[in-house]
């Protein structure tokens, strides 16, 4: 796991970019904190590389990384979990190695294969190859989208790197993107490829492009998740018991590939149904497994370290419990807030930061459950969808009653008015059409408010055109199958992954992610849905082939998430924040842009009785102020 950076200058003007290059790389130093290393490969091609060493910690593994024949220079973020095997097959064909790391591998596999190479790889990467004879550079990223990728494209130059931060030590033109800010308002993140300046783009999971010493330049799609069977509702897999067995023995083999590692590893355990089977499948094949898991000590509700330690006492795990309280949460978020170099407002990126630090006290590699909820219907959204999709006669009961649901206090804060936000939600939902819902149960606010809020509006026909995008997965006649799959391409990538992968290397861990292993993916778009959610519940399928290696009692508990004390904090720690600083009246005026009206309105509904979700919405308003005072004043 490592941070990459790199240039590619078109017209000597740009030659100014060559001198940034450093500082770029230098930025990356928490995702690449063992060493960092610069390298002219021509007067327009510059690579830099970050390393968090992980296999063959050798300096001869050190990057970029030159063929011996000097032609091809690599620089590669990422693990390569399948390289032993493909090492193998190149020996086979009189390659030799100088190091044991999966990088001399993935740039020899690629001088074999070129694109093809991407084929054959089992991992996650974002990586880049300068051919010297062809004089064109090669970029990729994985097929989920786990490790990110960013560039900006002009007349002039290519710029390449691992986060925004690097980007802008370029000293770029920053001009912002309004639709995207519309869009952050609206999910809290930025959905790729776009991002919150105009020129710079995230190649997106499953793509790679190819850019010529001329300028010119193509994207390419590699990869997607198989969608025939699901399209056709004719589905591979109906016998349940055949589907059960096979899901088993293919996470038993992701989770093994991504077992190697040089340096100390372990698992997350946070005492749900999907860390608890990476969990009891990686303690199959590592004696004395690293286990660890966050309690929270002021919000006993949320605490599931009982369920942890259930699973780490079953399984014989090396357990250890992070018990944070209140104000552990509080003291972090200055870090969090100061590492965040896109606007981006998922609050449960402050406990997972916090795991994150934790962990990487006692290990440099953890793995982690996630995808799995996207995959195999986790969510609360999920079995709301599969309900409004049967038609019953308890969804018209509650949507008839939505005129009550609307006058009755609504927050994520309290018990009843949850329940009364839910049933709202889902009365709204069931109005809808299937990819209309989605759109609105993914999203954080309206479009109405991301229009009164924002001054500078975005353009109807680009929004429409991104939600456009978002939609085009649903067909008239589909099913669930079809909501999942939008979750692997919007929430997946643009939320969980990026939170994942941006607080875990801001503590320089790296985190791995089993379910995302691409032949378990492919498995579980051949699965009907009633596999995954029904009557019974959700995740169906993976609850049931893992019954029997995990305590009973996790199956009768109901699914937890964990709520950040937002409202309390804006009504406390952070009041002076809100109103003398951030959403102060005369620097939103300064600013220029945002409605200070809506921003009013926003602080007068904070100490309401029917707070709503107001409280995200002014998380993401802070999010947004701390990266603009940082990156644009």
């Amino acid at each position: 796991m490592c941070g990459i950076a790199g240039v590619i200058t078109f017209k000597e003007s740009e030659n100014y970019l060559k001198n940034n290059l450093d500082k770029a790389i230098n930025v990356l130093n928490k995702r690449g904190p063992d060493f960092q290393s610069s390298l002219k490969v021509n007067d327009n091609v510059l690579f830099a590389h970050a390393r968090l060493s992980i296999i063959d910690v050798s300096d001869a593994a050190h990057q970029p990384m030159q063929s011996s024949c000097g032609r091809y220079t690599l620089v590669f973020n990422g693990e390569i979990f399948n390289y032993k095997a493909l090492k193998k097959e190149l020996l086979n064909f009189g390659e030799k190695f100088e190091t044991n790391s999966d990088t001399e591998v993935l740039l020899k596999t690629y001088i074999r294969h070129k694109e093809k190479c991407l084929d054959k790889l089992n991992g996650f990467f974002a990586f880049a190859i300068y051919d010297s004879i062809e004089k064109n550079t090669f970029v990729a990223r994985d097929r989920m989208g786990i490790k990110p990728l960013l560039f900006r494209k002009t007349e002039a130059s290519f710029l390449f790197a691992s986060e925004m931060k690097a980007i802008m030590a370029f000293d770029i033109p920053k001009k912002i993107d309004y639709n995207s800010v519309h869009e952050y308002f609206r999910y809290n993140y930025i959905p790729s490829p776009n991002s919150i300046f105009e020129d710079v783009k995230k190649l997106e999971p499953g793509h790679f492009l190819k850019i010529e010493d001329d300028g010119s330049c193509e994207i390419k799609q590699y990869y997607k998740i198989p969608n025939e069977e699901m399209n056709s509702k004719k589905y591979h897999f109906n016998n349940y018991e055949l589907a059960q067995e096979t899901l088993r023995n293919e996470l038993e083999k992701s989770v093994q590939l991504r077992l190697v590692s040089d340096v100390p590893l372990g698992t997350f355990l946070s005492g749900g149904i999907d860390s608890s089977v990476i969990t009891a499948l990686a303690a199959k094949h590592k004696p004395n497994l690293n286990t660890f898991s966050v309690g929270f000590s002021d919000n006993a509700y949320f605490d599931e370290t009982q369920y942890a330690n259930l699973v780490a006492k079953m399984h014989k795990t090396n357990h250890t419990v992070f018990s944070l309280s209140n104000k552990d949460l509080y003291n972090n978020l200055n870090e969090i807030l100061e590492y965040i170099d896109e606007p981006f407002a998922d609050s449960s990126a402050i406990p997972v930061y916090i795991l994150s630090k934790k962990t990487r006290e006692k290990v440099t590699v953890s793995l982690s459950g996630d995808g799995a909820d996207e995959m195999f219907g986790g969510y609360n959204k999920h079995f709301a969808d599969w309900k409004i999709r049967q038609n019953g006669l308890s969804n018209k009961i509650v949507t008839s009653l939505n005129p009550l649901w609307e006058t009755l206090p609504k927050s994520r804060n309290g018990k009843f008015s949850n329940i009364i936000r839910q049933l709202n939600r889902f009365a709204e939902g069931s109005k809808l059409s299937d990819a209309d819902r989605y759109l609105q149960w993914c999203s954080i606010s309206s479009t109405n408010y991301c229009k009164t809020l924002l001054k500078n509006k975005s353009e109807k026909s680009i929004i429409d055109n991104r939600n456009k995008k978002v939609k085009s997965i649903f067909t008239q006649n589909g099913d669930l199958n079809e909501t999942l799959y939008s979750d692997m391409h919007q929430v997946l990538v643009n939320d969980m992954l990026t939170k994942v992968d941006s607080m875990s290397m801001a503590n320089s861990l790296e985190v791995r992610t089993p379910f995302l292993d691409h032949n378990l993916v492919n498995f579980a778009f051949q699965l009907p849905p009633k596999f995954k959610v029904n009557k019974s519940g959700r995740k169906m399928i993976l609850k049931d082939a893992f019954r029997k290696d995990l305590p009973e009692e996790l199956y009768v508990r109901n699914k937890m998430g964990f709520e950040i004390p937002l409202l309390e904090w804006f009504r406390t720690d952070l009041n002076a924040l809100i109103f003398d600083d951030l959403l102060e009246e005369k620097f939103i005026v300064s600013q220029g842009v945002f409605n200070f009206e809506v921003i009013k309105a926003l602080k007068s509904k904070l100490f309401s009785n029917n707070p709503e979700d107001v409280h995200a919405q002014i998380w993401a308003l802070i999010v947004f102020q701390t990266w603009w005072k940082k990156y644009m004043n």
